[in-house]
């Protein structure tokens, strides 16, 4: 089967000589066996293994009380002591111990370890306050657009800045390249869908990652007496994409607590479902605590539980495209437009279906009053205006 590399594959492989823990995590189907699989090839030394632990049997490895004795069990694996050792486990969330063990063995054997796992919500409190500083943990998405290209065999380059993006605009490049947005836009960027070519069964794929996220995930993970009223706010959430989070009315439409609110859509959050943008201020806490934006894990996934307008769906690719490498924030006031995003503190995005002159003047005079340096509008359609940066260029 054929290995497509993810823009963290460098970061990931670099970790390989490194003495870290390595941990990869996010949604299921994301992609992080399949990095596993590639990291695992990459180490040259025989004296390796990947692992695993959805096999029950294979859980057994580490389920003794005298953690010595596990270098037994792994001696099946083809794993000695002589010299330094490889292991690769693949869902750790299945040995709740599975920290513990680490911690002790990789501090007191020549052992690299490399984790997957499929949720921060149980990575909080599988690894002990003692590991802070041993381990790295990369979190894994489904792709951005640039990796979905990749996927679809177009070369291309990235250029770093958002000014290198709005100033190298090619027409040509545009036309080649919106057919394939437009399908992104559509079906997403989980790695099994994009390489599905069925439309149907692209659909019928994402409905059964939902399933299986609901039914392993929130059923397994979650300490809800009624899991029911997550799936419905989680319906709830669909045409709210892009908007601001009003936590009253959602207790109000569901029939429960803000309290219990706010508990679902930290669970959420931390299982890579959903994402909160924060509102920009000058203060940090502010921020924190102030109205936020809701975005899905997918813009396929979107389309696939609801309905959502063109310009919702358009902000959440986009979202996808710029949360991995930038701090974002939106910018609202009550008497004026908001900024749909602002990176880094410092450069203001609009984003836009197609854009007009007002559009970007507008942006500017907003930009201005906040002090930041540079403004941008993000379109899905074709504008050669210098302040425009093509959401096929992402």
């Amino acid at each position: 089967m054929r290995f497509y590399p993810r823009l963290v594959l460098p970061q990931l492989e670099k970790e390989l000589k490194t003495r870290e823990i390595t941990v990869i995590t996010g949604m299921r189907q994301v992609g992080k066996t399949t990095l596993l699989d590639h990291l695992f090839s990459r180490v040259k030394s025989p004296n390796k293994a990947k692992i695993d632990l959805e096999n029950p049997l294979n859980r057994k490895v580490f389920e003794e009380k005298n953690y010595d004795a596990i270098w037994n069990n792994l001696a099946a694996f083809g794993i000695n002591t002589k010299t330094k050792a490889y292991l690769f486990l693949d869902e750790i969330q299945h040995v709740p111990s599975i920290g513990s063990v680490v911690k002790y063995l990789s501090d007191h054997f020549k052992v690299k370890f490399v984790l997957t796992g499929s949720s921060s919500y149980y990575l909080k409190n599988l690894f002990p306050e003692s590991m802070a500083g041993r381990k790295l943990i990369f979190e894994v998405y489904p792709l951005t657009f640039f990796e979905f290209l990749t996927f679809k065999g177009v070369a291309q380059e990235k250029p770093a800045s958002f000014s290198g993006k709005a100033a190298s605009k090619n027409r040509i490049f545009y036309d080649k390249r919106i057919s394939y947005y437009l399908e992104y836009l559509e079906y997403g960027g989980f790695p099994k869908i994009v390489l599905e070519e069925s439309p149907e069964r692209k659909k019928a794929l994402l409905s059964e990652i939902f399933t299986s996220y609901y039914e392993r995930d929130v059923k397994s993970l979650a300490d809800f007496k009624d899991t029911s009223k997550l799936r419905d706010l989680i319906l709830l959430l669909v045409p709210r994409v892009g908007s601001r989070i009003e936590v009253a009315k959602l207790s109000a439409s569901l029939g429960v607590s803000r309290e219990t609110v706010y508990s679902y859509l930290s669970f959420l959050q931390k299982t890579y479902f959903i994402s909160l943008v924060s509102k920009f201020s000058g203060s940090i806490d502010r921020q924190a605590a102030g109205t936020q934006k809701l975005f899905l894990c997918d813009v396929g996934m979107v389309n696939v539980l609801g309905k959502a307008s063109e310009g919702q769906l358009f902000e959440q690719s986009v979202f996808q495209n710029l949360h991995l490498d930038h701090a974002l924030h939106f910018y609202a006031k009550e008497s004026a437009s908001e900024i749909d995003f602002i990176a880094d503190g410092t450069i203001a995005l609009e984003v836009k279906t197609s854009v007009s002159k007002r559009d970007i003047d507008h942006l500017k005079r907003r930009s201005r009053g906040l002090h930041l340096t540079e403004s941008y509008v993000i379109s899905k359609e074709y504008s050669g205006d210098k302040e425009v940066i093509l959401a096929a260029d992402l």
